[in-house]
């Protein structure tokens, strides 16, 4: 059964004009269960997971300044959000919702977080809406109850994972694979394992070749036994904050045969959404969408 992270939390309101498009976290689910793609014995509820995994990622000192709410103004204009109790709560369900999820993958071979996908956090400080590092988290987290020893982050979002690749910069257990626009933010990247920076409106023929060319060589040479998929669908040419020329289906595309890989070597894969900020709501979760129906269809 595909299991699936949502928690009414997750749809934090913020002020009237802000650019983060948080309704789709609402009309994703809405939208699975009208078209019959999922049921509600497919969602679970996350809750708050013990400090001490959150604090196998992130330094203290940042945590608990996070906590409670007495982070310097400078550290906390970064992050991009106004901070307060209800939006740290829904960063630490959102990594529960992962950790959670990143448990039933184990089992099922897929499982999804409607949320998540916050790569811009680093061990120390957030960035570009992005408190906690979920990935990361839920990486750890299987690391430490055995249900993982290498693992593959596979972040196809338009934006580099920069915090992702500084928290596992030195450590050769997990793999950093960074799909992004060369040209978006963030525009002083980080180094991950393996980056691929494409130019300015690279369509869906530039970009699935790549990928297809890059990541079963990536599966042969790590040999993962767990994999991480930021699918973010801010990659299609629509999206405000992306610099891509992808369409709708050729971001399926991408989801399909990243789905297909993973099944296909045995690998379990988590799911966080990432971005998406099409000025059209419904291209958004349509986008989004896809990648609930292709795990549907590939897994069950």
């Amino acid at each position: 059964m595909l299991k699936i992270a949502h928690h009414p939390i997750y749809k934090y309101p913020l002020p009237k004009g802000h650019r983060f498009p948080m309704d789709k976290y609402e009309l994703l689910p809405q939208q699975l269960l009208y078209e019959g793609t999922c049921n509600t014995n497919n969602f679970f509820e996350p809750t708050k997971p013990n400090d001490k995994y959150i604090l196998a990622v992130h330094e203290p000192e940042y945590y608990y300044d996070l906590v409670n709410i007495t982070l310097n103004p400078r550290a906390a204009r970064k992050i991009g959000f106004p901070l307060s109790e209800i939006l740290i709560e829904r960063e630490v369900i959102i990594a529960d919702g992962t950790i959670k999820a990143s448990e039933y993958a184990t089992k099922y071979g897929v499982a999804m977080n409607i949320a998540g996908g916050t790569h811009h956090a680093y061990s120390n400080r957030g960035e570009a809406f992005c408190l906690l590092n979920d990935q990361a988290i839920g990486s750890r987290y299987l690391q430490s109850k055995g249900l993982a020893r290498k693992i593959l982050i596979v972040d196809l979002d338009v934006h580099q994972g920069n915090g992702t690749a500084e928290i596992f910069k030195n450590d050769t257990s997990v793999f950093t694979f960074s799909m992004h626009g060369k040209n978006n933010y963030p525009f002083k990247k980080e180094i991950s394992d393996f980056d691929i920076a494409l130019e300015n409106d690279a369509n869906d023929e530039t970009y699935l070749k790549l990928l297809k060319n890059t990541l079963p060589k990536l599966i042969q040479d790590e040999k993962p036994d767990f994999i991480y998929y930021l699918c973010g669908v801010d990659v299609i040419s629509t999206d405000k904050l992306g610099k891509l020329g992808m369409s709708i289906e050729g971001c399926k595309e991408r989801d399909r045969f990243v789905l297909e890989q993973c099944k296909h070597y045995k690998i379990p894969v988590m799911c966080s959404m990432g971005g998406g900020y099409s000025p059209n709501i419904n291209t958004i979760v349509d986008a989004h969408a896809n990648t609930f129906r292709l795990a549907q269809d590939i897994y069950f």
